[in-house]
């Protein structure tokens, strides 16, 4: 069967959803990651080519309902539905106290990917931010996700901070976490 983008409507998730948006297939492959390298005055991020390619699954997210300051903040998720099938979903909140979008999880199944899914679920998520006011969008990647980072980059984004032991403890552990934001104004 083969899908097409023009099929595709966006619109806010609904409880039967869930189930669709927590089966969907965020694994990803890539033969690049970006490796992180600590200096005296600051870190670089390079891609770098990995060989054999990398398989990533990702690991059951905890879901976070209320924001570090335990203020909820208005949250939504969009999908994109073509008929019953749910083809991709972001997730984004809108954090008050700095006027920050944050990108949650954004995931487009592998059949959908490279059709402009992606950045469709981005600029929903980016219009809502500016209906709430957010000056900018921030998000966290892992730095072996290369897929997301370069299309993280081409909508806009660019590297603002890292984290190298976020990941500690968990399945991703020795993985760093790259820190990327947008303005939005």
């Amino acid at each position: 069967m083969t899908q097409h983008a023009d099929t595709l409507r966006y619109r806010l998730a609904r409880p039967e959803d869930h189930e669709a948006i927590a089966r969907l297939d965020g694994s990803f492959t890539t033969d690049h990651v970006y490796e992180v390298t600590a200096a005296e005055d600051g870190f670089t991020i390079r891609p770098v080519p990995v060989d054999p390619p990398l398989l990533k699954v990702f690991p059951e997210d905890d879901d976070e309902d209320e924001e570090e300051d335990g203020e909820p903040g208005p949250r939504r998720t969009v999908v994109a539905v073509d008929g019953d099938t749910v083809a991709g979903f972001v997730t984004f909140s809108f954090e008050r106290w700095n006027a920050r979008l944050t990108l949650r999880d954004i995931e487009v199944a592998p059949a959908w990917r490279g059709r402009g899914v992606g950045r469709a679920l981005m600029e929903h998520a980016v219009g809502f931010g500016r209906e709430c006011g957010a000056g900018h969008a921030w998000l966290e990647v892992s730095n072996v996700n290369a897929p997301a980072v370069r299309a993280y980059l081409r909508w806009g984004f660019a590297f603002c901070g890292l984290d190298t032991s976020l990941y500690d403890g968990t399945e991703s552990a020795g993985e760093q976490a790259l820190f990327m934001a947008r303005r939005l104004g």
